[in-house]
């Protein structure tokens, strides 16, 4: 896959700097402890009960993956030294030897065994890590540091999906307890750190583990703390509260690129923002033009494209997200592997909005909810005013509830909306997780669809996508994931809005690798 480009830049110094600040700059960054804030919440410390990033970089702390990756998503080994193809339909992976759990048990394959098959039993996941177990039909221990995976076809993304779930001892026995993982009780991993106390919406502390495989993280311990509010963080960071923190708001970041004191980091990153619209035939959150009850309406395709016509993209990408975001119409950005080049975004035509509209045999419009997250995303909120009121314009006309996105997710989860934005960062590097777990056909046996909560399905798109995942050649591949996303598009089977651009900012005598996956880790942070 080709590098997704990226840009360290260095805020310039001002002419005069107090004998206080020249103080403070000329001490050393001690190692002792690195505080850094975080804007999302994780909301589990189990490295298997919910799909979602905040949760993945956290985990990436405490647990390790069979295969990591690096900051632009290239594979390269973690737990497994190397993986290699006996034959079609059978992976082997070689594991590492001497690696122990924080408890100092061994790590063996027979840990592999036991992580695959606890996944699909996490009680109550909003969003299931089985879309990359799914593959594995069967596990067979060759050795203690050998294992081969048997796939039901040929499947040639299983190394990538074993990128997206970390291992735990099978120690922890028989369906070890989501709250067990939170109080540290089952916080047991081979990763750089260790847990020491999780206080969830607050701070999450963590101790280096002395003795683990990979390089050394710098810090002996790091605060990993949470705050959602973006002027709150941004002060904490000037303030010398944190030493690192990501998100940065975009309101403050002109401003903070001219602070000697302050340095950035940014890179675009693989998390496409999009909307959800509901595909069932009666939909909780629309009406009529005056209220009354009307079957969904955005089950047509001139509705849909009418809405998707009706957003300003580069608008929103100026204006609101002051340049940290390009415009998009697919999951992966320019120069990604998997991206469709003659796929541009929806151009902005309200007349034709209106005219669909028409078309469609709602001349008045109707009237819908949009909900969203104010805490989630990069100005997530005012995205989503601005766009209910875009769609208003048209005459569709748009209440939008923005609340903390662990309240949206559950509501998505039990299907309490019309309209919801969501993002989806392909941290494995190319489109299938994406393309399988919001836009296929819901089917939890095959593992497709998990996070598919709007009722999509088109069979010919789930036909070309299982082409995709059984071809071996990776440009055959590519183009087949290609064809996939032009018919979700042709469908507007989601309304994608922009990629966003990951920007972190930290205080001087401090360096940051940013990554393309958008996730925060403190092994990427070190003293200049």
């Amino acid at each position: 896959m080709p590098a997704i480009p990226r840009r360290l830049i260095l805020a310039a110094a001002p002419a005069l700097l107090t004998l206080r600040e020249r103080s403070a700059e000329a001490q050393p960054v001690s190692t002792a402890t690195l505080n850094l804030a975080v804007s999302a919440p994780p909301s589990s410390v189990d490295p298997h009960y919910y799909t979602l990033t905040p949760n993945n970089a956290l985990a990436q702390h405490i647990f390790d993956a069979l295969v990591h990756r690096d900051a632009q998503g290239r594979l390269i080994p973690g737990l497994a030294e190397s993986w290699r193809l006996v034959d079609e339909t059978t992976w082997e992976f070689q594991l590492r030897q001497g690696v122990r759990f924080h408890n100092g048990d061994p790590f063996t394959a027979e840990d592999v065994v036991y992580t695959v098959n606890r996944i699909p039993k996490v009680v109550n996941s909003p969003g299931s890590f089985v879309v990359f177990t799914k593959a594995i039909q069967s596990m067979q221990v060759v050795d203690p540091h050998r294992i081969r995976m048997r796939t039901a076809g040929i499947y040639p993304l299983l190394p990538a999906d074993c990128s997206q779930f970390t291992i735990i001892p099978r120690g922890l026995g028989e369906a070890p307890n989501t709250g067990d993982f939170n109080n540290g009780k089952n916080a047991i991993g081979t990763g750089p750190y260790r847990l020491i106390a999780f206080r969830s919406g607050d701070v999450v502390e963590l101790e280096r583990n002395d003795a683990y495989w990979g390089q050394k993280p710098a810090w002996q311990r790091v605060n990993y703390r949470i705050i959602a509010n973006d002027g709150a963080r941004t002060a904490a960071l000037q303030a010398g509260d944190v030493a690192f923190i990501d998100a940065v708001p975009t309101a403050d970041l002109a401003r903070l690129r001219t602070e000697a004191r302050i340095r950035i980091s940014e890179v675009t990153s693989l998390r496409s923002v999009y909307l959800r619209t509901d595909f069932r035939p009666e939909s909780p959150y629309v009406t009529g033009p005056n209220g009354e009850p009307i079957r969904n309406p955005m089950t047509d395709l001139r509705v849909r494209q009418a809405l998707t016509s009706a957003i300003n993209r580069p608008a929103i990408a100026d204006r609101i997200m002051a340049g940290a975001a390009l415009p998009t119409a697919q999951f992966m950005p320019p120069g990604a592997y998997g991206h469709v080049p003659d796929l541009p975004p929806t151009a902005f035509d309200a007349d034709k909005a209106r005219k669909l509209l028409q078309e469609a045999g709602l001349p008045n419009g109707f009237t819908l909810t949009l909900l969203a997250s104010n805490d989630r995303y990069i100005n997530d909120a005012q995205v989503a005013q601005s766009i209910g009121q875009m769609w208003t314009r048209i005459g569709i006309r748009t209440k939008v509830d923005t609340m903390p996105f662990a309240v949206v997710a559950q509501r998505v989860a039990r299907l309490d909306n019309s309209v919801s934005m969501g993002g989806w960062a392909n941290s494995n590097g190319e489109p299938s997780s994406g393309l399988r777990g919001l836009l296929g056909t819901r089917d939890m046996e095959k593992g497709w669809g998990t996070v598919n909560r709007t009722g999509y399905s088109n069979p010919r798109y789930d036909q070309v996508l299982e082409q995709a995942m059984s071809t071996n050649d990776d440009a055959a591949r590519e183009k087949l994931m290609q064809d996939a996303t032009r018919i979700a598009a042709a469908d507007v089977a989601w309304i994608p809005l922009h990629v966003q651009k990951n920007i972190w900012a930290m205080r001087q005598g401090y360096t940051h690798t940013p990554r393309a996956d958008e996730m925060t880790l403190a092994m990427d942070v070190r003293p200049a």
